[in-house]
């Protein structure tokens, strides 16, 4: 091959992974123009097209996507082959997160991570919806781990969760606590609207073996974890929270807890990303700093 001809399939395969040509050139440091001119030329060489460009996105064809899956093993190696010569790993990392792991996680450890790895450069982007990470070019996601299919590579990230039902002493001085999750048909539940399917977040509950799922209604619903709790806390409804949110407002008596015993556990954050013969080196040294201690 020749190094033309490699350098167009680098730069292909920036243009693939970051949806942009700005992003890509910034990457390869190069001018967008240049890029556009060696992803054209590459085109013309096969014949076929391997992106399709619009004025707001960039996404690779269905050959375009064809060539990137027949490449990206090859450039992983390469990748791994320049990490152990340079002796610390480098490249770009995407990541596609929601907003609970990026505050707890993210938050917490990337900042320490980038100052460690000056060579890596990741890219986070946070959205509510369950990407398909092969299909949007992301490196790896993070999510609970109830969500992450089965042949994903999963690393865990955080603790086991709890999502309880809490309200504040002047809301029960007007309204009875719920005994059972029957008992919210009752009361104003301040609900979550879900970004993937539209629908709103039903209130999972079990007990002895048996599973149940309340439909609830209330006088508010969004789409943000924490304005959600604001109103509960102003005293507006009952709310449906995770408990690490809440700890402290249970201490300090400010939130009151309710049917407790019908709220299981279940499973924390995870990193994943697909399964291959070589993890890219960048990907791994992000892998080391962000997985849970055991």
């Amino acid at each position: 091959m020749e190094r033309g001809e490699l350098n167009d399939l680098l730069a292909f395969a920036a243009v693939a992974r970051e949806r942009s040509f700005t992003r890509a050139a910034a990457s390869l440091g190069m001018s967008p123009s240049a890029l556009s001119h060696a992803v054209r030329a590459l085109e013309e060489q096969l014949g076929v097209r391997l992106l399709a460009r619009t004025t707001r996105s960039v996404a690779p064809t269905q050959a375009g996507d064809r060539l990137l899956q027949s490449i990206r093993p090859a450039f992983a190696s390469i990748e791994d082959g320049l990490a152990e010569w340079r002796g610390s790993p480098s490249g770009a990392v995407r990541i596609t997160t929601f907003s609970y792991p990026a505050k707890t996680v993210l938050l917490a450890k990337l900042p320490a991570f980038l100052l460690a790895h000056p060579d890596i450069q990741v890219e986070v982007n946070i959205d509510d919806r369950l990407t398909d990470i092969v299909a949007e070019g992301f490196d790896a996601g993070i999510r609970f781990g109830d969500t992450v299919a089965k042949d994903m590579i999963a690393v865990r990230v955080g603790p086991d969760l709890r999502t309880i039902v809490v309200a504040t002493p002047s809301y029960f001085e007007r309204h009875p606590k719920p005994m059972k999750p029957a008992d919210l048909e009752a009361h104003n539940c301040i609900g979550y609207r879900l970004a993937s399917s539209g629908g709103l977040l039903p209130w999972e509950f079990e007990r002895d073996g048996r599973e149940i799922k309340v439909r609830t209604s209330g006088s508010f619903v969004g789409n943000d974890g924490d304005l959600a709790a604001a109103a509960v806390r102003a005293g507006a409804g009952l709310g449906y929270l995770l408990e690490h949110d809440v700890t402290e407002d249970i201490a300090s008596g400010r939130l009151v807890q309710v049917l407790d015993e019908w709220c299981p556990m279940f499973q924390g954050c995870y990193l994943y990303h697909p399964s291959r013969r070589q993890t890219p080196p960048a990907l791994l040294a992000l892998i080391g700093a962000l997985k849970t201690k055991s």
